[in-house]
């Protein structure tokens, strides 16, 4: 049986990606910061099948420790500071997580059990001002935000550790994936839970910033297989993991109040406060590469993916209790609207 070892199990990646090791037979490991809160929503359900042990990208010996006790075979780093505009207000703070925290977790490897396998979490703001679009794995990096500067250091880290120390060790550069299990403070998460609110009369109005940004949105469980697939290979290598199709905030609303038959134009309105200091207006990917080498393909459409989450969203609201993102047939999947 082998053992892998997430870092940052509680978060929605980390939560699908343990369901799908589980149903592969891994043994699975979760590294989690001490809390005094509850931080297990999203796996609570999977508690009695992990094994869940506290340490922290921001020590190095507890790293190490970890490693030690568990000689994975497998280790994905998912843990980071991942929320975009906090790295503005918290920008030392999300360099320690988001970059050298990478650097510490690919150290206690290189010194405890060089053999492992390690993916690392990269991301598509990344390219920031993009320099060509679509963006592939080739394409130069421009990012716009302290966050987006902490995963290019994470990204380069990686490569330089696989060509100095021989490692395992590849970068999955994911453009963005959504899901049920979404944290409120994103923007898919937050339509979907605003349009939940309002449906059952709970708001008026939903605030939000650029409706013009631009994003390759896919559906996160899709995403998790592709972070094990790159694992599998002979030889490591680095993956943009993507739709290829673009969609506005504004075709978003769309389509979220839509689910529930209400016009976005009657309940959204534009904050200024909520726009970005700089903005990223336009993310696309190209994963033509993960399809040829990996055999990857995304399953689940934009469409079909914010009908998910509005309908646990109205579900959550009104009490039913379902476990995240456990959700049945969407509301309004007879009703679907077409791709823009």
């Amino acid at each position: 049986m082998k053992t892998a070892l997430i870092t940052g199990i509680t978060g929605q990646d980390g939560s699908y990606l343990a369901e799908f090791l589980l149903e592969q037979g891994y043994r699975v490991v979760g590294m989690q910061r001490r809390s005094s809160t509850e931080t297990v929503g999203r796996i609570a359900h999977l508690l009695d099948r992990i094994e869940l042990v506290q340490g922290d990208l921001l020590d190095q010996l507890s790293l190490i420790e970890i490693v030690k006790q568990y000689q994975p075979d497998e280790v994905y780093n998912l843990a980071a500071q991942s929320f975009v505009p906090t790295s503005w207000q918290q920008p030392v703070l999300t360099g320690e997580f988001t970059a050298l925290g990478v650097t510490r977790m690919l150290e206690a490897i290189r010194l405890v059990k060089p053999d492992a396998k390690f993916y690392q979490a990269s991301s598509s703001e990344m390219f920031g001002k993009v320099r060509e679009v679509p963006q592939r794995e080739t394409t130069p990096f421009y990012p716009r935000s302290p966050y987006g500067v902490s995963k290019v250091y994470g990204h380069w880290i990686t490569v330089n550790y696989r060509e100095s120390y021989d490692l395992f060790a590849v970068s999955g550069i994911l453009f963005n994936h959504e899901s049920e299990r979404r944290g409120l403070e994103f923007v898919t998460r937050k339509v979907t839970h605003g349009v939940a609110k309002i449906k059952l009369g709970l708001a008026r109005e939903l605030r939000l910033g650029n409706l013009d940004a631009q994003r390759d949105w896919g559906y996160a469980p899709d995403y998790v297989r592709a972070m094990w697939l790159m694992l599998q290979q002979d030889q490591p290598d680095d993956f943009v993991i993507a739709t290829g199709r673009t969609h506005s905030v504004r075709r978003l609303c769309e389509i979220a109040f839509g689910c529930v038959g209400l016009d976005w134009r009657d309940y959204v309105v534009v904050d200024p406060l909520l726009i970005r200091p700089a903005e990223v207006d336009l993310l696309v990917g190209d994963a033509s590469k993960a399809r040829a080498v990996l055999g990857w393909e995304p399953t689940v459409s934009f469409e079909e993916m914010i009908e998910r989450m509005v309908d646990a969203d109205l579900r959550f609201l009104r009490g039913d209790g379902a476990p995240p993102g456990m959700v049945g047939s969407p509301p309004c999947a007879s009703d679907r609207p077409a791709a823009s």
